[in-house]
């Protein structure tokens, strides 16, 4: 029996990178996917299918063995990441029959078949936005991600990824419709992100379990600090609010920006977050005396 705190390293180190940067980049996809379906932006809507199919891609890197991923999938009822593989499914084949409804003058049975590629791909999104939180929070044995807030955050994460991707759309096609309410937007999603995450710390600090402090200390003063410190603060935030605080912060050049740094903040907050994770002890530590 282990007595001592084991900081995981199958998530976000060597290979397991690459499950970060699948649930970074499916995450960011479905968000983008509800925005730009709100904002009516087909563009966005084929970036959100691009970033989908990159997230598939990482995870499929992450894989040791993938033939084990069939045995995996089979148990949708009670595992998350089962739910995940099937909602990236529907909304990867729902963009295939829905997309070319967006650029192409089709009717006929091509329009029921968009409709129907619509309906999946909304019901993918959903999923895709929400199983990964949920997927964390499934992890007993790690009490830090073991938080009833962890969903939230993800989902709160979506939307502010997806934002940040109309963002950038916006800058670099010359659209300034809603540029504004966007800006808004972002301000009102990335303070909620922002009061969850800080939630989060204080729940695991004011708990009584040993390592879910352990792991706030990761990130606050670990392995982790300087990921957060460096990523999450100055480039997820700090960068996006000097750029706000200019008086061209509607500029495409600025919206631009701040999209790319919003999105690089929360790649960094998520990877800073599995670093922390820290397996509970078997056994209590002992005391230290106190000389």
């Amino acid at each position: 029996l282990r007595a001592d705190f084991r900081p995981q390293r199958e998530w976000g180190e060597g290979r397991g990178l690459f499950l970060v940067i699948g649930h970074f980049f499916v995450g960011i996809a479905g968000g983008t996917w509800l925005m730009g379906t709100i904002y009516d932006v087909p563009v966005a809507l084929v970036i959100a299918f691009l970033l989908g199919c990159l997230g598939g891609l990482a995870h499929l890197l992450f894989l040791g063995r993938p033939e084990r991923a069939f045995g995996m999938v089979r148990h949708w009822r009670t595992s998350w990441i089962s739910r995940g593989f099937y909602g990236l499914s529907l909304f990867l084949v729902g963009g295939v029959l829905y997309l070319p409804t967006q650029f192409f003058p089709l009717s006929g049975a091509w329009t029921v078949i968009g409709y129907l590629g619509a309906v999946l791909a909304m019901l993918g999104t959903v999923t895709i936005i929400g199983y990964m939180g949920f997927a964390y929070t499934a992890s007993k044995g790690i009490p830090f991600w073991n938080s009833p807030l962890h969903p939230a955050l993800y989902i709160a994460y979506a939307f502010r990824g997806g934002i940040a991707v109309l963002l950038i759309v916006a800058a670099t096609s010359g659209t300034t419709a809603a540029d504004d309410g966007l800006l808004k937007l972002w301000i009102g999603v990335t303070a909620i992100v922002a009061v969850f995450f800080a939630l989060e710390l204080q729940g695991a600090l004011a708990g009584g379990n040993i390592a879910a402090r352990r792991s706030v200390r990761e990130i606050l003063a670990g392995r982790g600090a300087l990921i957060f410190y460096g990523g999450t603060l100055v480039v997820g935030l700090i960068v996006p609010v000097l750029l706000l605080s200019m008086a061209m912060a509607t500029s495409p050049t600025a919206m631009a920006l701040i999209g790319l740094a919003s999105a690089a903040g929360d790649f960094f907050m998520k990877l800073s977050t599995v670093k922390a994770g820290v397996h509970i002890p078997l056994v209590r530590p002992p005391r230290r005396q106190r000389a």
